[in-house]
């Protein structure tokens, strides 16, 4: 938001014309937010549902889809803010970096919804907002109605990756200082950072974000380190998948948290969570109280997706998501 001058209007400009700048000034801030979920009524009245549509059936036609579009989302977000920056192709995109390369997918469902989308309203819905949406549809597609959020609108689409910023992104290695002072860097606080782990609920890591883990380190349920190694070996093996959460790998629900204090955490981050740290009373919550979760999920989702957005006449529309206008 960029905040006016309090000497922008002097004394020698007549008191009406102050007012009538002073409120141009008011309304532009105000149309630099994101708006309510109404924000396409009008303009592209059908581009909600379309969203929805396009979820719907790829998670109809693979569940571990929800969790990759919701992945999309966070990555998009914690990189120069939601502005769709991930999906841009190039050699030097954040697609490529080091935490996305070989891992995020779901860019086709994106297309597709996209492509939709333009046949509906051209150059109107932005690839930014598609992602917001799709996150918040993947997660009703996969657990219901009671889990969803409304997603405020109003996104648009930079032209250039945040490649620089890919460091950004938590790393499955974090301690649970580091993850505390990542999300700090972003404005969650802890109780945040907990509900938006929450989503290791549901989806797959691979072999090699958890192998030191099965292997070397203590904290973890021996059975539980044991049965993830024939599929991970000490060597070979990296992209092999297992669930993050065994117990219900494609419903979003309280048993992840449950499986850390069993100490079935997947990633070391994972189980950093409940290791008698600052975070143990609020895994130990979610456990007790499975709808704060839902609950303290949904609003943390709402904030992330209000991380540095491009509003008003900032960045762009882009008609193709892989591509800069």
């Amino acid at each position: 938001m960029a905040f006016y001058h309090s000497t922008a209007t002097s004394n020698i400009i007549p008191t009406a014309t102050k007012f009538c700048l002073l409120f141009s000034l008011l309304m532009g801030m105000v149309s630099a937010q994101l708006s309510s979920d109404n924000f396409y009524a009008t303009s592209c009245p059908k581009a909600l549902s379309t969203i929805k549509s396009g979820v719907d059936s790829a998670v109809q036609s693979e569940k571990r889809m929800g969790a990759s579009l919701l992945r999309l989302h966070f990555h998009d977000c914690f990189v120069n803010g939601c502005d769709s920056s991930v999906l841009l192709d190039g050699s030097g995109g954040e697609k490529v970096a080091a935490p996305n390369a070989n891992s995020l997918r779901g860019f086709e469902v994106i297309d597709s919804i996209k492509s939709e989308v333009e046949k509906l309203c051209p150059g109107v819905v932005s690839c930014a907002d598609i992602l917001a949406v799709a996150a918040r549809d993947s997660v009703v597609a996969l657990s219901g109605p009671s889990w969803s959020w409304k997603v405020e609108l109003g996104r648009r689409d930079s032209a250039t990756p945040g490649t620089a910023n890919v460091g950004d992104i938590p790393a499955p290695t974090l301690n649970l200082s580091a993850l505390i002072t990542s999300f700090s860097n972003k404005g969650f606080t802890a109780k945040e950072m907990v509900a938006l782990s929450g989503s290791h609920t549901i989806g797959q890591a691979r072999c090699t974000t958890f192998r030191n883990r099965i292997y070397n380190e203590t904290n973890i349920d021996s059975s539980f380190a044991t049965s993830l190694k024939s599929n991970c070996p000490s060597a070979g093996g990296d992209d092999n998948l297992s669930p993050l959460d065994t117990t219900s790998p494609t419903s979003l629900d309280n048993a992840y948290f449950k499986n850390l204090k069993d100490q079935k955490g997947l990633l070391h981050s994972d189980q950093q969570l409940f290791s008698g740290g600052s975070t143990d009373a609020q895994v130990e919550a979610y456990i007790s109280d499975p709808a704060s979760f839902r609950t303290d999920f949904a609003n943390a989702m709402v904030k992330m997706g209000n991380l540095s957005p491009l509003t008003g006449t900032n960045g762009q529309i882009r008609t193709n998501c892989h591509s800069a206008n």
